[in-house]
């Protein structure tokens, strides 16, 4: 064991809090994402057998832990259970699986937590997961941290000087236009869509965006923001949900002032649905192995 930074802005190194004492060179060696109980899968692309293992940066002038890594919201799988009570036609016996990547007009959506019985679904709610984009590069701010703790690296990577920056604008942005082209399809099926983020995000969506009308919550609208604090403990940082709010299809586009025809037949949705359940995951109270969607792309680099 090695002890914890005295100052760094890396906030979690492979879902570590760098604020406590660890075998940092085993770690960096592992690689290992324990969200996903697998190897990590931010690499670097001049070096793809390489993660970078940055979930969560700190950032601001006063500092806060702010994550930078979408996969960082599945601890636990809390925010699956905390989605259960939209699945309107769940009923006890059924199975609650895990489903990634599924296909609508306008893009795909992460996760779906589905309401199964007798291998065909009943219910199932979409989910999407957002956290910061970042400018720059977070490599050189890795490395100063490791290098007193007997990990190998170049001098150079360490010594480097070049920054990273918190891409708001473009996250927000970005999500809202995606979320107005994928809500008329769940708001047309009668289901419901989630978007996961941390609550600073939404903060800035409300400061930059108009959101004057999107006030509480009603579990009948298709537009669901939940949205997460980390939370600083003793031991380690903690992922809780701070608040719910929702809306309809109207109320996204008046955001953004954008509209789309995305209508998508409920059963073309079902059969995607029922095609995946053999490589979903059963969910686990308490965490367990998440699917991956096949699109992931977490290459990052120096530019």
């Amino acid at each position: 064991m090695t002890k914890a930074a005295s100052s760094t802005k890396v906030a979690e190194l492979y879902g570590l809090p760098t604020f406590q004492a660890a075998d940092w060179k085993a770690v960096v060696t592992a690689q290992r994402c324990p969200f996903l109980n697998r190897k990590c899968l931010k690499n670097r692309k001049s070096e793809p057998e390489i993660t970078i293992g940055t979930c969560t940066m700190s950032y601001r002038r006063q500092p806060e832990p702010v994550m930078i890594c979408p996969f960082r919201l599945l601890e636990r799988s809390q925010i699956f259970t905390d989605c259960v009570h939209l699945l309107k036609l769940h009923e006890p016996g059924n199975e609650l699986r895990i489903v990634a990547e599924l296909a609508v007009p306008g893009g795909s959506i992460d996760y779906c937590l589905v309401s199964v019985r007798d291998g065909k679904p009943r219910d199932f709610v979409g989910i999407e997961l957002q956290t910061l984009d970042t400018t720059g590069t977070v490599w050189p701010e890795r490395q100063r941290f490791l290098r007193p703790h007997k990990v190998y690296m170049k001098q150079k990577d360490a010594a480097s000087r070049r920054a990273f920056g918190m891409n708001w604008k473009m996250t927000a942005k970005t999500i809202l236009v995606q979320l107005n082209h994928k809500i008329a399809t769940f708001d047309h099926l009668s289901k419901r869509l989630v978007l996961v983020l941390q609550d600073c995000l939404l903060d800035y969506m409300r400061g930059e965006f108009a959101f004057d009308h999107i006030q509480g919550v009603r579990d009948g609208d298709p537009m669901q923001f939940h949205a997460y604090e980390l939370r600083k403990e003793v031991t380690a940082y903690a992922l809780r949900l701070k608040e719910r709010i929702s809306t309809d299809t109207a109320g996204i586009a008046q955001c953004l002032g954008l509209q789309a025809d995305t209508k998508v037949e409920l059963q073309i949705l079902l059969e995607q649905i029922e095609a995946k359940l053999p490589q979903s995951t059963l969910l686990r109270v308490g965490g367990g192995p998440i699917p991956v969607p096949e699109i992931t792309a977490m290459e990052a680099d120096e530019s």
